[in-house]
C-alpha cells in the first residue's frame, strides 16, 4: 500500500475540519452529557457519544442521520429487550434478533445505517453484563441516545441564532477554516 493512498483516505477534501465545528461539537457533547447526568441516566456516556455521531457539518446533513439513528435505536432496544427477556445471553437468540431486524429492514427498505444502529443497540441490551433487566437497559439506552440526538440537532438549529460564528471569526484569527454552513 502506498503512502499517498493512505493520505487520500485521511486528508479531507470535501469536508475539512474547522474551528467552528470543533466548538459546536464540544458545546453539544458537554450539554448532552450534563442533561443525561441531570436526569440520572445510569449510562450517561451514551448521550454525548450519540451527539458525536450526528454532529455533521450542518443541520441538513445531521437530520437524516439522526432519524436513522433514532429509529434504529428504538427498534434495537425493543427487539433486544424482548429477546433478552426470554433468552438472556444466548448467542443464537442474539443472532436471530439481528436477523429479524435485518429482514424487517429489507421489507421496509430502510437505510443500512438504521439497521447498524439497531444491531448495536440489540448487542448492548443483550450482551453487556449488567445487574438490571434487559428492558431497563433498553429504556436507558433509548433515552440517552434520544438526549444526544436532540442536543446535537438543537445546537445546529440554534447556532445561527446565537451569532457565535462571527464572534469566533473575530477572536480566533489564524486558525483553520471557520465554516458557517
Amino acid at each position: 500500500m502506498r503512502t499517498t493512498q493512505l493520505g487520500e483516505w485521511f486528508i479531507a477534501k470535501n469536508n475539512p475540519p474547522s474551528v467552528l465545528h470543533a466548538v459546536q461539537t464540544a458545546i453539544a457533547v458537554v450539554v448532552s452529557l450534563s442533561i443525561a447526568r441531570l436526569v440520572r441516566l445510569p449510562e450517561a456516556y451514551w448521550a454525548p457519544m450519540s451527539t458525536l455521531i450526528v454532529m455533521q457539518s450542518n443541520l441538513d446533513t445531521a437530520l437524516p442521520i439522526s432519524m436513522q439513528y433514532f429509529a434504529g435505536t428504538a427498534v434495537g432496544a425493543a427487539v433486544g429487550a424482548v429477546t433478552d427477556s426470554y433468552f438472556h445471553g444466548s448467542a443464537w437468540a442474539f443472532g436471530a434478533a439481528v436477523l429479524v431486524i435485518g429482514m424487517l429492514g429489507v421489507a421496509l427498505q430502510i437505510e443500512r445505517s438504521a439497521f447498524r444502529y439497531a444491531g448495536i443497540t440489540t448487542a448492548i441490551v443483550m450482551l453487556v453484563p449488567r445487574s438490571t433487566s434487559g428492558r431497563l437497559v433498553a429504556l436507558h439506552r433509548f433515552l440517552a441516545v434520544s438526549v444526544g440526538l436532540a442536543v446535537g440537532l438543537a445546537v445546529f438549529a440554534l447556532w445561527p441564532k446565537l451569532g457565535l460564528g462571527p464572534w469566533l471569526r473575530q477572536n480566533v484569527e489564524g486558525q483553520i477554516q471557520l465554516d458557517e454552513k
